[in-house]
């Protein structure tokens, strides 16, 4: 009993809400950000011809979610890079991703079990950054829900939000992928955990902080470790969405299908329509074929 009662949920949440991220949460969440920007179309030929951008673009991968929140709230974007600590960690682990003799730290990392361990981790690091994001919001702005949710959205969302900053230091432009367009699971995640932590900040969700931390922790975590093991760029959201969304929104499909039908209403007829162009062309043609008949007979 005494064993039961020393691992009860609250104890357990705040235990694992006071670990500190400094080095080892904080160093995978630096490996797995740089593995993505390794994976990027021609992020290794920019390693080796402009090496500056390269790191620039590590950079943003690693603390985007800082400058972004520092934006929001009007505080100095480069704050965060006085953290020479945490600065000269993520450089180091762009080096050896990037310019490992072998690709052997490369490879070392990629490999699929040892890649979901630092996946888990970097999903703790998501979610208290989330929360510290809410806190530090709430802070300024005591009754600004919508501050909290979006300075935590940004927290966790990190680098995506500003993916096409990051894609123009490659020099790629793509508006098209815009991550606001297109949600990806840790985004949508992201803004759903912000609102979860700003009801509970606001003393509307009746839980306390460290067990909602844990408890989105997991949630996280099996789900970004089930998808990246099985290789899926799928959402859990999708489902209940697929619901949802056509009563709140309605049919996307619906939309298009009344513009299709009413483009071909006007298609259809009046002086501007698409086939109004082949009978005035007949028309030129019949009356140029008269006159030459007229011409061989007076002829």
């Amino acid at each position: 009993m005494e064993l039961l009662s020393a691992l009860s949920l609250g104890e357990l949440a705040l235990s694992f809400s006071r670990v500190p991220l400094f080095p080892v949460f904080d160093l995978s969440y630096f490996i797995v950000s740089i593995l993505y920007l390794k994976y990027e179309p021609g992020a290794v030929e920019l390693s080796r011809h402009h090496p500056m951008a390269s790191w620039l673009c590590a950079m943003l991968h690693c603390f985007g979610s800082y400058i972004l929140a520092d934006l929001l709230l009007g505080e100095p974007v480069i704050d965060y890079f006085s953290n020479n600590s945490s600065i000269l960690l993520a450089s180091a682990v762009w080096y050896l991703i990037f310019f490992c003799p072998l690709d052997l730290f490369y490879k070392c990392v990629c490999f699929l079990p040892v890649k979901l361990i630092f996946v888990a981790m970097k999903e703790v690091v998501r979610v208290r950054k989330i929360a510290v994001g809410i806190h530090h919001a709430h802070h300024h702005y005591h009754h600004g829900w919508f501050v909290m949710i979006a300075t935590g959205w940004v927290k966790g969302s990190g680098v995506t939000l500003m993916s096409n900053l990051e894609q123009l230091l490659r020099g790629v432009w793509k508006p098209e992928t815009n991550e606001i367009l297109h949600m990806s699971f840790p985004t949508k995640a992201s803004l759903y955990g912000a609102i979860l932590f700003t009801l509970q900040q606001t003393r509307w969700l009746p839980v306390s902080k460290a067990s909602l931390i844990f408890i989105f922790t997991m949630f996280m975590v099996s789900c970004k470790v089930f998808l990246t093991a099985t290789h899926s760029h799928s959402s859990p959201f999708d489902v209940l969405e697929a619901y949802v969304c056509p009563v709140l929104f309605g049919s996307a499909s619906g939309g298009d299908h009344h513009h299709n039908n009413h483009g071909g209403s006007q298609g259809g007829s009046g002086p501007g329509s698409p086939h109004s162009p082949l009978p005035a062309k007949s028309k030129e043609e019949l009356s140029e074929g008269s006159r030459k008949k007229k011409t061989k007979k007076a002829d």
